[in-house]
């Protein structure tokens, strides 16, 4: 069995300073992984990006991130991607990493992933070219997702997102903003490959659960929606995640 503990919008900011790590002191006990969804940061500078470095320090268990929209507005996403490596995060972008664990090895795609909505309501790559780009930007991730999969020769494989693939886990937000929550491109990619486990963030008054079309569970581990300082999931035993 694989403990997974999954948290996404945590929105780090400068006066975040000593409040993650008391949260965290357990989590060696309780997961062998630990996995970020998106929203690391407030306002995505370095000096936000800082504070979370110094919280995630010696938590004793491998960490696996995604960036999200909020680690992008100040421009120097690559900078706190580069912080987080060199503290051993490993932050992916269309890339796998496999995690080895007591319960065997564990594989991990990610991606920011992006917006344009879902089967019946979503965007098209048609028109004006914002709108051409907007939606290529999310096939584009989506198909990076797909490949980072295909990658993966493991007995247990995750997806980790920051925005939705499916809008089961929207559900109490409000319908307009679906299209910016996330897309139904990122699940095709997923159905298209296989995985055992979907976890995003982004959508904060949304619900925990869905499923894909093909399957796959997905859980939306946005901290406002969960509450805590993670939400644990396993793989490998008789429940579902």
């Amino acid at each position: 069995m694989i403990r997974i503990a999954a948290v996404g919008d945590m929105h780090v900011g400068l006066d975040s300073r000593g409040q993650l790590r008391p949260a965290l002191r357990r989590l060696s006990q309780d997961a062998d992984v630990l996995l970020l969804a998106g929203d690391l940061t407030h306002h995505g500078s370095v000096d936000e990006a800082a504070v979370l470095t110094d919280e995630l320090g010696g938590v004793g268990v491998p960490v696996v991130a995604v960036l999200g929209n909020h680690d992008y507005h100040c421009d120097q996403d690559q900078l706190i991607t580069e912080m987080l490596t060199s503290c051993n995060v490993h932050v992916l972008e269309g890339e796998s990493v496999v995690i080895d664990t007591p319960g065997g090895p564990l594989g991990v795609a990610g991606t920011k992933g992006f917006g344009g909505g879902f089967a019946g309501a979503c965007g098209s790559e048609y028109g004006e070219p914002e709108m051409k780009a907007f939606v290529r930007h999310t096939k584009r991730l989506a198909q990076g997702l797909e490949d980072a999969l295909r990658t993966l020769d493991t007995p247990w494989r995750v997806a980790l997102l920051h925005f939705s693939p499916v809008p089961e886990t929207l559900e109490g937000e409000r319908l307009e903003i679906y299209p910016f929550l996330g897309s139904y491109l990122l699940a095709q990619a997923c159905d298209r490959v296989g995985a055992d486990l979907i976890l995003h963030g982004h959508a904060h008054a949304g619900s925990e659960k869905g499923v894909t079309p093909g399957g796959i569970p997905v859980r939306n581990v946005a901290q406002p929606l969960i509450g805590s300082a993670y939400r644990l999931y396993s793989l490998g035993n008789s429940d579902q995640p």
